[in-house]
């Protein structure tokens, strides 16, 4: 039986659910491919950075459950998510020396990014834009 690493991460208003499985490198998002469900590269780059780092690119098969927001919170959320995962792994199997905690720290994979959008006031147009102003 596989052993299976669950985790949550979030970003902006996304929400993503994690779950990795021993198998080789296959990710996908609400049951499409990562690369059919985003349309830039560059935000699938990003989601697998926690692999990369920690060369664990070809041992896990991951799957993700995301909700809310836009594309860029979304590939945010599941890189929380598989960070977090990692270290539900790492946890398990209890190799101190080869720990992933560290180089996942240093390049700040760990740390959720709690940045979401102002809220509008009212008289203004938007969170702070104010109307133009006239002399005349």
């Amino acid at each position: 039986m596989a052993k299976v690493y669950q985790a949550t991460g979030k970003r902006k208003g996304s929400i993503a659910r994690v779950t990795l499985t021993s198998g080789n490198g296959k990710i996908t998002v609400n049951g499409r491919d990562v690369r059919e469900y985003f349309p830039f590269e560059t935000l699938v780059m990003d989601l697998e950075q926690p692999l990369e780092l920690t060369n664990t690119k070809g041992m896990f098969d991951v799957d993700c459950k995301v909700q809310g927001g836009g594309f860029r919170g979304q590939a945010g959320a599941i890189r929380l998510g598989i960070t977090r995962a990692l270290l539900v792994y790492d946890s398990a199997t209890k190799d101190s020396e080869n720990s992933l905690r560290k180089p996942l720290k240093v390049n700040g994979m760990i740390t959720r990014d709690a940045r979401v959008k102002e809220r509008k006031k009212y008289g203004l147009k938007k969170a702070r834009r104010a109307p133009q102003f006239s002399k005349r």
